[in-house]
């Protein structure tokens, strides 16, 4: 039976790149996985009582996270076969190179460089409300579940937080999903890792 969840993603939080990586790795090797990757801002989370989401705020007003972030919803819903490639490109350029994924330009050479077409893929950022999409299930995530950080994985009502500290460990990965589904615990943290 497949495992059916859901996980959150901002590029540029290290430990969601770590997990989107199996999770990507995952589903090339073909697990028995339904995955829908919900993008999550941290630029909302931080926003103080009473001041404007950051998707009502002018834009170059909004965080550095939120433009990526439309890109990747867009990428997802208007060329799904193309949104593993271009999802892992988006991390390595954050976190591999450095790149500012806040920059349309390097965002239109990240999907140049996956063979999407950066500016098709731009215009549909533009047109088909890509801003509003990440609002709309930013929203959700936090409604329906809770959710306030990256990565978070949902399974059907059940929401978890998870910080894998090795990029790409789909072992890991499937330990940590296991757990999903083991309701008599709350929290398991350790206090310090030896790094």
């Amino acid at each position: 039976m497949s495992r059916i969840f859901q996980v959150t993603f901002d590029y540029r939080c290290p430990f969601a790149r770590n997990a989107h990586e199996a999770v990507l790795d995952g589903l090339e090797q073909g697990r028995d996985w339904e995955v829908t990757f919900r993008p999550f801002s941290l630029d909302q989370t931080h926003v103080a009582d009473g001041e404007p989401d950051v998707w009502d705020r002018p834009e170059g007003r909004r965080g550095s996270g939120l433009v990526a972030l439309q890109w990747g919803v867009t990428v997802r819903d208007h060329f799904p076969d193309r949104f593993g490639t271009f999802h892992r490109a988006v991390f390595a350029a954050r976190h591999d190179h450095g790149r500012h994924i806040e920059d349309e330009t390097v965002l239109r050479s990240v999907a140049d460089g996956v063979g999407l077409d950066g500016a098709e893929v731009a215009r549909l950022v533009k047109e088909a409300d890509s801003l509003g999409v990440v609002a709309r299930e930013h929203a959700e995530s936090v409604e329906e579940w809770g959710v306030w950080g990256v990565p978070t994985f949902i399974q059907g009502e059940v929401a978890v937080f998870m910080r894998l500290m090795e990029r790409g460990n789909l072992d890991d990965l499937d330990r940590a999903l296991d757990l999903i589904d083991f309701e008599n615990l709350n929290e398991f943290k350790h206090t310090s890792i030896d790094r």
